[in-house]
Order: C-alpha cells, then sequence, then structure tokens
C-alpha cells in the first residue's frame, strides 16, 4: 500500500534529490575535465581564381563556384569575402645538396635577390638551407637586419638531399606562429630529388596542409631533365594551392606570383559536412563560366580539440 506524503515530506525529498545529484555531477567532472572534446563547426577555404587566360578575378560572385568537400558538392556557403590576410610569413628553403652542385651559384643568387627584393617590409622572413643530414636554420624571422649574404656564400653544394624532411621543418615552425592575418608561405628551391628523409613526400603535404601554408617552388632542373623529380615538386605546389615555377623564370617571376596571389585570394567558409577526423579532399568547380579555374589546397584534416 502506497504511502502518501504531506507537501513538506515531498518538497524535502525533491530537495535531497537534488543535492544528491548535484554532488555526483561535480565529483564527476573533476574525473572527466581532461577528456572533453569539441569539433570544428566551419571549415575556411582561402583560393584563387583565374580565367581562362590565367588571369586572377577581382569581381567572383558566389554563385559562380561550387565546393566538393570529400564528394559533397556544396553551394550553400556562410560566408564569402576577399583574403583579410595582408602580410606574409614567409620561409625560403634552399637546397644545398650535392645533386644541385651545378648550379648551386645561380641559386643563392636568386635567393638573395628575393631577400632584397622583398617589398613588404613587415613580412616574417626566413631561410633554412638543406642538405646532409637535416636542415639548418640560415636566419629566422629578421633576414633582412642579419643580412644572410655571408652564410649563404659559406655554403657548399654537398651531403644528400632531406628534400621532405626540411618541408616538415618548415609546416611545423610557421604552425607555431600561426596569426589569421598573416599569409603562410613557403619558396621551396629544389630539384625534386629526395635522398635520406625520415618523412615521405605525403608527410610533407600533410605537414604544409596542416600549417595552412602555400609552397612556391622553383625547379632547379634544367630543361626538366627529370620528369619524376619535377613531379614531386608539381605534387607538393598544387596540393598545397601554390604555384610552380621553372629555374628560368627566376626570382621575379616568384615575387609576382606570390604578391599577386596574396592580393587576389578569396575566403569562403562553409558547415562543416561531415562530423569525422579524416581527410576531406576538396576541390572548387565554376557553376557558370566553365572557363574558370581555381586554386586551393587539396584538402584539410579534421581535428579534435580538447
Amino acid at each position: 500500500m502506497a504511502t502518501l506524503l504531506t507537501p513538506r515530506q515531498t518538497r524535502a525529498m525533491l530537495l535531497a534529490s537534488f543535492l544528491f545529484s548535484s554532488a555526483f555531477s561535480v565529483g564527476n567532472s573533476a574525473d572527466t575535465s581532461s577528456t572533453y572534446h569539441t569539433t570544428v563547426e566551419e571549415v575556411r577555404l582561402t583560393f584563387v581564381a583565374t580565367d581562362e587566360h590565367n588571369r586572377t578575378l577581382d569581381a567572383l560572385r558566389p554563385e559562380d563556384f561550387a565546393v566538393v568537400d570529400d564528394e559533397l558538392v556544396i553551394r550553400k556557403f556562410r560566408s564569402f569575402t576577399r583574403s583579410d590576410e595582408s602580410t606574409l610569413d614567409i620561409t625560403i628553403l634552399v637546397d644545398s645538396s650535392e645533386s644541385v652542385v651545378s648550379h648551386f651559384r645561380q641559386e643563392i643568387s636568386d635567393v638573395l635577390r628575393l631577400i632584397s627584393e622583398s617589398p613588404i617590409a613587415d613580412d616574417n622572413l626566413s631561410v633554412v638551407a638543406f642538405g646532409g643530414t637535416r636542415p639548418t636554420t640560415i636566419c629566422a624571422g629578421n633576414c633582412r637586419n642579419s643580412s644572410p649574404t655571408e652564410q649563404l656564400f659559406a655554403l657548399s653544394a654537398q651531403g644528400a638531399t632531406p628534400l621532405f624532411d626540411a618541408v616538415v621543418f618548415a609546416a611545423k615552425k610557421i604552425s607555431e606562429r600561426r596569426d589569421p592575418l598573416v599569409k603562410p608561405t613557403i619558396i621551396l628551391f629544389s630539384d625534386g630529388a629526395d635522398t635520406i628523409s625520415r618523412n615521405s613526400n605525403a608527410d610533407a603535404v600533410k605537414a604544409a596542409i596542416e600549417s595552412n601554408a602555400q609552397i612556391y617552388v622553383v625547379d632547379l632542373n634544367k630543361s626538366l631533365s627529370s620528369p619524376s623529380a619535377s613531379s614531386n615538386l608539381h605534387r607538393i605546389a598544387d596540393a598545397t594551392g601554390g604555384r610552380y615555377f621553372t629555374m628560368a623564370e627566376g626570382a621575379v617571376k616568384v615575387w609576382s606570383g606570390v604578391l599577386e596571389d596574396l592580393h587576389a585570394s578569396y575566403v569562403v567558409t562553409y558547415r562543416l559536412p561531415i562530423q569525422d577526423s579524416a581527410f576531406h579532399p576538396v576541390r572548387i568547380l565554376p557553376t557558370h563560366n566553365l572557363n574558370l579555374r581555381f586554386r586551393c589546397r587539396s584538402g584539410y584534416y579534421q581535428r579534435t580539440a580538447n
């Protein structure tokens, strides 16, 4: 037979139940705070649009393109604007291995020209040489003030080629100082050969994508004499939304490409389509004018924040 409780007894039981559940919740929160997770809900994609003559577009509209994210077509965007990145964080990677000995002095001359002719005074500029077993920092963040001329001319082209390790090294350094108003940029001088890296080409691309750095490649192969090595460089540039240049095009062409992309980039954001931690391959396709071309990173890695 059920016992009827008075209103006063009922209120007392409810209060006791509330206090017990609150205490239990607080006790558990201390145990689980270190495993709290949240997920990224928005994708931010920076890209450059060009016409059939490879000229950048200044009047692109959101209805002119669609994003294909892991084979899911996205045309409803949260935002679409011009990029707000106004300065550059530049790392120049100099191949100083024995495989580039025949044109090493031209490479050094081009690197010094890049440093001296940098048109934006506020940029963060670093130089890293790779030859032997590991990359070596020549100057970091203040190359215009500390003039790396003597150090670069003191280098000799010798040793093995840790190309992929150098890209990973530069990408990690860039990630450590990431600023949303600064465009991370790697200018890579290389013949595309790698003889000693612990990392693979895929590892190098992944690190660059995670750092959001665009890689502008200068291929040191004269007359493109090594197609397989040059294909490594094409792959790195394409996957990061950068550009590929031949050695004959030189430093001036590289600077014009970097600056053109800085001022012509767009940013689109959209809701994360799939909640998982896998790599999301990304493409941008035209919707009306099929002559349009889009250059952006090849995808992104969804990360879970603790």
